[in-house]
């Protein structure tokens, strides 16, 4: 690309600069930091883990080819206006950490079916009585609902089944037929929560699953059934499930997803004696990391040198 005018590639903290920097030598384009709004005739790639974009950027960034969230999710992209802009590629990440996804979902659901945590803060407060996160659960029998089987939810019932977990899941997609083969049972939403005993999400943030359980979905639930969401925060009214547990009506929850990322005095963590919270920190392994690099590396050089990018959530209408 000799000879081409001096571009550039702003990329957020969760993007090693140096060595995105590295992999696109040869392409014309430098690697810079996000310094507050993005802006600049000359940029021509975005990579922001959480921060929104939307129709403003794209009015200050019209050089812009491709947008890319080093993540599973990408709620936080406005694709209509991608869409509007029309010469950006929109990526993501979809599958470089289903391994530590499905993983920590699977650990969640232990911890409160077999009381690790409870206990052990217990413990940590001086006691010493193995009834003091109440009743433990047999693992074998218990009836596990997996909402969204997509790669991770896949992921966590492959895992589940092994373990002799009875697995239902729902997803419009998919195949009842195939689920069977792998044995999984087919099941509408409201069926899943009315008669599973644990239930972890696995489905992405979008204007229909915004709240998808809300007080009315979670009063549907089996009364002492457990909760898992290593998902996104917007799946579930934080409120409803709070009062939930203070009721006894859920047996327990763990979020590894909240409402305001990292909490604030304003907006504290969710408190609850059978409630697990840990940092967003589902997707996290030395190895994930590592592919997640490469993974956004080689998406950028793909658009920058008009390939197409892997991830592509939207293509440009014009080049």
């Amino acid at each position: 690309m000799a000879g081409a005018a001096a571009t550039r590639v702003l990329a957020d903290g969760a993007i090693d600069l140096q060595a995105l920097g590295a992999a696109l030598r040869g392409t014309g384009a430098s690697v810079a930091a996000v310094d507050g709004a993005p802006a600049g005739e000359d940029v021509v790639g975005l990579v922001t883990w959480e921060r929104p974009v939307g129709e403003a950027d794209f009015a200050r960034l019209p050089a812009l080819r491709v947008l890319l969230t080093p993540s599973v999710g990408f709620d936080h992209l406005d694709l209509d206006a991608a869409r509007r802009h029309g010469g950006t590629w929109v990526c993501h990440v979809p599958d470089y950490c289903v391994e530590e996804m499905a993983d920590t979902a699977l650990a969640l659901v232990l911890a409160l079916m077999r009381g690790v945590v409870a206990l052990d803060r217990h413990v940590r407060a001086g006691g010493w009585d193995a009834a003091a996160a109440g009743p433990l659960r047999r693992i074998r029998g218990t009836r596990l609902g997996v909402v969204g089987h997509g790669r991770i939810g896949a992921a966590l019932a492959r895992r589940a089944v092994g373990l002799g977990f009875e697995v239902w899941a729902s997803d419009p997609a998919a195949d009842a037929a195939a689920l069977e083969r792998v044995g999984v049972r087919a099941a509408a939403l409201d069926e899943l929560l009315a008669t599973c005993d644990v239930v972890s999400l696995h489905t992405p943030l979008t204007d229909a699953t915004r709240g998808l359980i809300g007080a009315e979905r979670i009063a549907r639930m089996r009364p002492g059934a457990l909760l898992v969401n290593t998902a996104r925060a917007g799946l579930v009214d934080t409120a409803a499930l709070l009062g939930a547990l203070a009721a006894g009506r859920l047996g327990g929850a763990a979020l590894d997803v909240l409402d305001v990322e990292p909490p604030t005095p304003e907006h504290s963590a969710p408190q609850a004696p059978n409630l697990i919270v840990t940092p967003h920190s589902a997707y996290a392994s030395a190895e994930a990391e590592a592919e997640l690099q490469r993974r956004v590396a080689a998406a950028v050089r793909a658009a920058l040198e008009g390939r197409t990018p892997s991830g592509a959530l939207v293509a440009p209408s014009r080049r």
